[in-house]
């Protein structure tokens, strides 16, 4: 079998440990001490640490292509460009517009599950943002594509998608919500609170229902107050909701971002990139969602200056966390990879290193963060 020897890897349960790694099968077949059997598959460097690959459960685009863009090629092309940054397996997210684009994105996901994709990281299903949101919020969401939460909408949706739709960012303050919201977790879909105005009442009836995610925490929602502490509050308060944060420090300041890991519980912080189409391309002009897209000095912004996505690469966002925030390098590896596994219930494959789970690895430097290896089912989909 195919593997590592006699290398650091972070073992579920364990932490960083000296051990070899087989493969076999698509799976992870060995953890232990003998190296003897396994075929490495590359030696590494002593700065390198075999991890989990990461999950970005909420990224619209990346290489110059968008999931709106409704075609395998541009799933393909994200998918190949994120497995540099160690991500194994990623939500291709929405956007609110049209019907008609919303419903081409969704056919497009279906048939792109359908054939083979061995190449990149694995499409595990799309995120839904929008356009069941606020028009007090919509950020960078163009406000004309905003529409009233409706079961039977989503239902569309979810049926053009074969039924891949994991999580859906909605309002939950928004009339029909809390009926979509009691549905979406009858069917184990992710209701996850964001572009939204809800209060702290919004959303405690919102967790009543079932909601489970605050989307990229901090942005595009009703911010903390001393008499109202809105969504961002409540996300602080209330340990139940996972937040997303995006930590490139431009949507988040390192202080805010500090804020959050200070407050929720260990299990109850995912990294997202949250990514749009220009991730991985030189700086200029871009677009999202029909809207022109202005990328500079690692900033994506609409031509008004509203923040349209991020440029950010998972590995940075790792390396963010642990050089700016002080939070140890498992406990970040831990927000990129178990934690999003554990919210989208792929958690018995993906999320950690462990015999019987897929062999969905990166090898990532302790110093620079660099990746030089992405491993998808045993298979090299990246290598420096």
């Amino acid at each position: 079998m195919k593997g590592f020897v006699n290398c650091k890897v972070y073992v579920e349960g364990e932490g960083i440990v000296r051990r070899s790694l087989g493969f076999e099968k698509g799976k992870i077949a060995y953890i232990g001490e003998d190296p003897s059997g396994i075929e490495p598959l590359e030696t590494l460097r002593e700065d390198h640490v075999v991890v989990p690959g990461f999950i970005d459960e909420h990224i619209h685009g990346a290489a110059g292509c968008d999931a709106m863009d409704g075609s395998e090629e541009a799933l393909s092309s994200i998918a190949k460009a994120i497995a540099s940054e160690g991500t194994v397996g990623f939500l291709a997210t929405t956007m609110t517009q049209s019907p008609e684009n919303i419903g081409k994105a969704m056919s497009a996901v279906k048939d792109y599950k359908k054939h083979s994709h061995p190449e990149g990281a694995e499409v595990l299903g799309i995120h839904l943002e929008g356009p069941f949101i606020s028009k007090k919020h919509v950020g960078a969401q163009p406000i004309e594509y905003v529409a009233t939460p409706s079961v039977e909408t989503f239902k569309t949706y979810n049926e053009m998608s074969g039924n891949a739709i994991k999580i859906v960012t909605m309002a939950p303050e928004e009339e029909g919500a809390l009926e979509l919201i009691s549905y979406l977790s009858k069917n184990r879909i992710v209701a996850s609170i964001g572009h939204t105005d809800a209060t702290y009442k919004d959303i405690t009836k919102a967790l009543e229902h079932g909601a489970k995610n605050i989307t990229h925490t901090f942005n595009a929602q009703k911010p903390l107050h001393h008499r109202e502490i809105g969504t961002v509050g409540t996300a602080l308060l209330t340990d139940a909701l996972n937040c997303e944060l995006i930590c490139d420090t431009i949507h988040v300041s390192v202080p805010a971002i500090k804020l959050v890991i200070k407050n929720k519980p260990h299990d109850k912080l995912t990294l997202i990139t949250d990514a749009m189409r220009a991730k991985h391309m030189p700086d200029g002009e871009s677009e999202l969602g029909g809207q022109l897209v202005i990328v500079k000095n690692g900033e994506a912004r609409l031509v008004d200056g509203t923040l349209a996505g991020s440029v950010l690469k998972m590995n940075h966002a790792v390396k963010n966390i642990v050089t700016l925030c002080d939070v140890p390098f498992t406990d970040a590896i831990d927000f990129a990879t178990v934690n999003p596994a554990t919210t989208l219930g792929v958690n018995d494959r993906l999320g950690s290193i462990k015999t019987g789970k897929d062999a969905s690895v990166a090898v990532i430097s302790e110093k620079t963060f660099e990746i030089a290896m992405t491993v998808r089912n045993g298979n090299i989909v990246y290598k420096t």
